[in-house]
């Protein structure tokens, strides 16, 4: 009988690496999405984008939607506005529009979805979202501190969940969440906000405030194993010089994606 107890022991599946910390984690993801960039950059693909800014009672103001044939370079990102459609209120009535220039460009509400388009759409990112928004290369990682919250199943695969905050806990900057596919290292969801509001000066004497701004994105592998954000959305009011209050709406899709070279190699669980 005995034996046989030893036996069931040496049999019982092991979990993945469960000794791990946090900063071992990230350090595997940091060493994957520094190859990621690269490998990201083998793929064509298309991003619909759409912005949408609203008064605080959800009244729609302005909504843009822009679709790109995007072509990753080795040192930049080459994009190309296909379509781009929307509308506006314009002397109470909605005017629809296509294609640029679009109207009241200089509108608020007009240079607010631009700036958000543009900022959003970083040329210098493979994957065409801004690589700032999340810590997860070797030189973002270095300003951030991370905690192992939980192993868990997330979307059909074991996961590490992982919090992360700024280093120096004075900056105001993004902290957040992410699930780290266990097996593979790549981030499959990260969400952010605000890791403090905006100083009490900013508030106070500029009426100005970001209540509830922050980033969530998905990620899903390919078929030859390079994992590509695939969405990201944000909803956050923008409150400005104690006059303007606007509800944004954020969504991004990349879609369509075409492998043009075959090559390399991720680092897995077992590298």
């Amino acid at each position: 009988m005995l034996p046989i107890l030893f036996l069931g022991v040496f049999l019982q599946p092991a979990k993945a690496e469960d000794s791990l910390t946090a900063d071992a984690i990230m350090a595997r993801v940091a060493t994957n999405q520094d190859s990621s960039e690269k490998l990201r950059s083998q793929y064509l693909y298309q991003q619909h984008i759409q912005i949408i800014a609203r008064k605080t009672n959800g009244k729609v103001l302005r909504e843009e939607t822009a679709d790109y044939q995007v072509v990753p370079k080795p040192d930049h990102t080459d994009k190309t506005l296909k379509q781009l459609t929307g509308r506006y209120w314009h002397k109470g009535k909605y005017e629809a529009f296509s294609g640029e220039p679009v109207p009241d460009a200089d509108s608020t509400d007009g240079q607010l979805i631009h700036d958000f388009r543009e900022d959003l759409t970083n040329d210098n990112s493979k994957d065409g979202m801004a690589r700032d928004l999340f810590p997860l290369t070797t030189d973002q990682q270095k300003e951030y501190k991370f905690r192992l919250m939980d192993q868990e199943p997330f979307e059909g695969r074991q996961s590490y969940h992982i919090a992360f905050t700024p280093k120096d806990d004075d900056d105001t900057d993004w902290a957040g969440e992410a699930y780290i596919d266990a097996q593979e290292f790549q981030p499959m969801y990260v969400f952010t906000r605000l890791s403090r509001r905006l100083p009490f000066g900013v508030r106070t004497f500029l009426g100005t405030d970001l209540p509830g701004i922050g980033f969530a994105v998905h990620y899903r592998r390919q078929e030859d194993g390079v994992w590509f954000p695939v969405s990201l959305g944000s909803e956050f009011r923008i409150r400005a010089l104690f006059f303007f209050n606007r509800k944004m709406t954020v969504s991004l899709e990349n879609k369509a994606f075409e492998h043009t070279h075959v090559q390399t190699k991720i680092v897995g669980a077992t590298q």
